[in-house]
């Protein structure tokens, strides 16, 4: 409907839950990459956050077996045994937990997970805690439901780290959920043990909900990953939400899944038998062998990503003006661009990275999708040349605005 026959007929075309929400940042830059890569334009693309490396292959046959079996009916909404089983014990095996398969719901990919949690939980009035930087799905999704997120801002200089004095002191009479990203996207910060099992207690005393996004728990460079699943006495206020996608090269395939309080995860799946139903099949007997077989290939993977890691961050050290944390985890680097901003045409973040796709060729989100005015956000998941390609263009971009 047009604008002008919502005039003349009284009625608004779209809901105001949708407008309530933007397209991802991230989803829109990765579009426009597309666009120009169509185009035949070379791009150093640090875009999406998607490991380079292809699925194993004993995740592969595992799918094809399964379809070549005639695996390919509908099955129950949550999953089928053998992948809810598959995921309590892997999740018990790494971190000390006590889930039991109706206790998870296996889900479209983990963002699925997270939207199905936080339309379970939040209400119109409920306030949702959100440290920053935060991903960029986070805002929308609470605003989707009718709840307020509220921003904890964080140090840089602290390497972003997330106290729980932070958290309690944005704690209100109307907060009903806490969130937390560790390693996160997009600064690649890690929370030590002690600080998530302070929050979660914390939440525990005062009754509120734990949404805890795992998606790069194994990818945690710098010590043994941990899952606030591990402090079982606090269970009936914890949801994990994870994924497959990131620890297994397997984002195209969208295997995700929420483990939590019985009843809660009843409800995720009662929403997600009304929205998608179940996980297409192949994938689940798929993501069973994935989580079933040796992780060696996990620890190979996260050999390489620190690798990477290091080339990007001595690639930045030779750009003068850019500064960086050193990620602990997940693959992506969130340097700090204040020193350009501010000169002619880099007023901001945005307007830096739409110069450089389109005058440098390189791929990489702007900060303030993320909650920050001052940063960029770069995927190291790639190859050690496009690293090189990159960093010689941002070299010569940034040298440019001086």
């Amino acid at each position: 409907m047009s604008a002008a026959a919502e005039v003349l007929t009284g009625k608004k075309t779209f809901s105001d839950r949708i407008n309530r929400i933007e397209v991802s940042a991230t989803m829109a830059i990765t579009a426009e990459a597309l666009r120009l890569k169509q185009s035949g334009i070379d791009l150093a693309d640090f875009g999406a956050g998607e490991p380079h490396f292809q699925t194993p292959e004993h995740i592969k046959r595992a799918a094809i077996e399964a379809i070549e079996k005639g695996y390919t009916k509908y099955t129950a909404v949550a999953g089928i045994p053998e992948v809810r089983r598959a995921v309590v014990d892997r999740h018990a095996a790494d971190f000390g937990s006590n889930y039991t398969p109706e206790e998870c719901c296996f889900a479209t990919g983990g963002k699925q997970a997270l939207f199905n949690a936080i339309e379970c939980l939040v209400d119109h009035g409920d306030e949702v805690i959100v440290p920053v930087p935060y991903w960029v799905s986070y805002k929308d999704i609470i605003q989707f439901a009718g709840g307020t997120p509220v921003f904890v801002q964080t140090n840089e200089a602290d390497n972003f780290r997330v106290t729980p004095a932070m958290i309690e002191a944005a704690i209100t009479d109307r907060t009903k959920a806490i969130i937390l990203n560790s390693p996160s996207n997009p600064s690649g910060a890690v929370m030590s043990a002690g600080d998530v099992e302070a929050i979660i207690r914390l939440a525990h005393r005062k009754g509120i909900y734990m949404l805890l996004d795992e998606c790069y728990t194994y990818l945690n460079f710098i010590g043994k990953p941990v899952s606030g699943g591990s402090f079982t006495d606090c269970k009936e206020h914890v949801v994990v939400l994870g994924t497959l996608s990131k620890t297994y090269a397997m984002t195209g395939w969208r295997a995700g899944f929420a483990l939590g309080p019985k009843a809660i995860v009843a409800s995720i799946a009662k929403l997600q038998s009304q929205s998608t139903s179940n996980v297409s099949t192949p994938v689940q007997y798929a993501s069973v062998a994935a989580l079933t077989a040796s992780q060696q290939c996990v620890e190979d993977m996260k050999v390489d990503y620190i690798k990477l890691r290091d080339r990007m961050l001595a690639g930045f050290a030779t750009i003068p003006g850019l500064t960086c944390t050193v990620p602990q985890g997940a693959f992506y680097v969130y340097p700090n661009i204040s020193a350009f901003l501010g000169r002619e045409g880099a007023a901001t973040a945005s307007q830096v990275a739409s110069r450089l796709l389109n005058e440098a060729h390189v791929v990489c989100v702007p900060g303030e999708a993320f909650g920050t005015e001052h940063h960029l956000r770069f995927s190291y998941a790639t190859s050690a040349d496009v690293i090189d390609k990159g960093i010689e263009r941002m070299r010569t971009f940034f040298a440019g605005l001086a």
